[in-house]
């Protein structure tokens, strides 16, 4: 199992990113070819010492890192990436890796 993990920034209308988000981004990224499973966070993202400065996390689980990497070259997978922009005003950052059940 491969995952990609984005932080999203805290937005300056997180309205407006919430409603971006459930409305257009999440169909988007549903559609990205190879797509098994896609969680998001719920509330405030925290760190042992409180806030974190991150507004949401996102995971998109893949079977392996190949098959990211081919949903980010497909139209679909090009087309979430361009709606980021749209709504991410606090930034974001990706991360991708194996997975490996210990």
């Amino acid at each position: 199992m491969a995952q990609l993990v984005v932080s999203y920034g805290t937005p300056s209308d997180p309205a407006a990113f919430d409603r971006h988000y459930s409305e257009i981004h999440v169909p988007l990224a549903r559609a990205i070819p190879g797509l098994l499973r896609f969680e998001t966070s719920r509330g405030p993202v925290l760190t042992p010492d409180g806030p974190s400065g991150v507004y949401m996390i996102a995971i998109l689980h893949f079977d392996t890192l190949g098959d990211i990497a081919a949903a980010f070259g497909s139209p679909e997978g090009q087309a979430a990436a361009a709606d980021v922009p749209n709504f991410a005003s606090g930034g974001a950052s990706m991360l991708m890796y194996d997975t490996v059940t210990i």
